[in-house]
């Protein structure tokens, strides 16, 4: 994508922006091994240098394709590389959002128009995909009769939750926790990670972050490998949930920060070299003193009795108090059976809440910030 580089650097705001579109929308088709052809770029282009509107560019893209003769050869993949790019920089120059299973649903149909015949359609089957970074295991995606119901509810639920308190940190860890559930749902039959990109970028802007296309535009591989982990688990295998990955995702995004982004750490069996993610640089935007590590702790705890069940932000005031807490300790407080306090403590983990340091005999909880 050197074509858009000159433009990001030296061109117009407009064009800068213009570009900025593309090359995400551009990049994001390598998340399903498609490219773009030459012809999308150049009238990509045009609309960058204004010759054209985005609409105009749509529909040259259309006519393109429509004007191929039967004998010539149609690349499949291709063409909905160019469509589907074309329909996302449309959506990203676009500063509306709605914000629920509708929208989100709508928002598929319009990355998919004239490209699938089932866009914007919830799947009605199940499914499982062989992955790469799997050994060619799979997610356990959802199963088909409660996808509306699941989307409708996880939208909600980040619809109600309020960011108030939280330090930079913790709020990339929330956002991580939402993307990754949003992606495992997995509503349609294809293109659920280029709609789960282009509705994290919107909802990142409507929320307030200045979001950097380039990041998905250069790393939308390791973002759906990143969701593959932090979904997949194998008691068999020693693997449990590996969200880490998507959260340095983020935290590159968000926080300034430099993770490597490169498959091969993702791997569920990397080679000794690649068993290590390193971060190249450092550059938190936030740097916190122990005064205010304490008092973002205080508001962190603050905001979970806020947004979550009275019980989880009993259980979590509770460790605060005493990290060494155990299930049975914390029953006999809340006044429920231990086994359920360990399915409270297992979500508020998932969730970025609490981190477990040491093992379960002599070890401690900690509640992040």
């Amino acid at each position: 994508m050197n074509e858009f580089d000159q433009y990001i650097r030296q061109g117009e705001p407009s064009q800068q922006e213009r570009a900025a579109y593309w090359r995400t929308a551009i990049g994001l088709q390598a998340v399903d091994g498609l490219q773009t052809s030459d012809y999308l770029k150049a009238t990509a282009i045009k609309h960058i240098e204004g010759e054209i509107d985005i609409d105009q560019a749509r529909q040259l893209i259309k006519t393109y394709y429509q004007s191929k003769t039967t004998r010539e050869t149609i690349d499949d993949d291709q063409q909905e590389a160019d469509k589907v790019s074309a329909n996302i920089t449309k959506i990203l120059s676009s500063v509306s959002l709605d914000f629920s299973a509708k929208g989100f649903v709508a928002l598929h149909r319009r990355i998919f128009d004239g490209v699938l015949k089932h866009a914007g359609e919830i799947r009605h089957y199940d499914i499982t995909k062989k992955e790469w970074v799997l050994d060619s295991d799979t997610v356990n995606y959802l199963n088909w009769e409660d996808l509306y119901r699941a989307l409708d509810f996880d939208i909600e639920q980040e619809r109600q939750f309020s960011y108030k308190h939280l330090s930079l940190e913790q709020q990339v860890l929330h956002i991580s926790h939402f993307v990754s559930g949003l992606w495992q749902i997995h509503p349609f039959g294809e293109g659920n990670t280029r709609t789960t990109a282009v509705f994290t970028i919107l909802y990142l802007r409507h929320i307030g972050f200045k979001v950097e296309n380039d990041l998905f535009a250069n790393n939308s591989w390791y973002f759906r490998n990143a969701l593959v982990r932090a979904n997949y688990k194998n008691a068999v295998k020693g693997i449990d949930y590996s969200p880490v990955y998507l959260e340095r995702f983020f935290r590159n995004l968000l926080m300034g920060e430099q993770w490597d982004l490169r498959n091969r750490y993702l791997h569920i069996s990397p080679s000794p070299e690649w068993q290590v993610q390193p971060q190249l640089g450092v550059e938190k935007r936030v740097v916190t003193t122990e005064k205010t590590t304490e008092s973002i702790a205080e508001n962190i705890v603050e905001n979970i009795v806020e947004n979550l069940s009275a019980m989880r932000g009993s259980i979590v005031k509770i460790i605060w108090k005493n990290p060494r807490a155990t299930a049975q300790s914390i029953s006999k407080e809340v006044g429920i059976a231990p086994r359920n306090v360990q399915e409270h403590l297992k979500y508020l983990q998932k969730a970025g809440i609490l981190r477990r340091v040491g093992p379960d005999k002599g070890g401690h909880w900690e509640v992040l910030g």
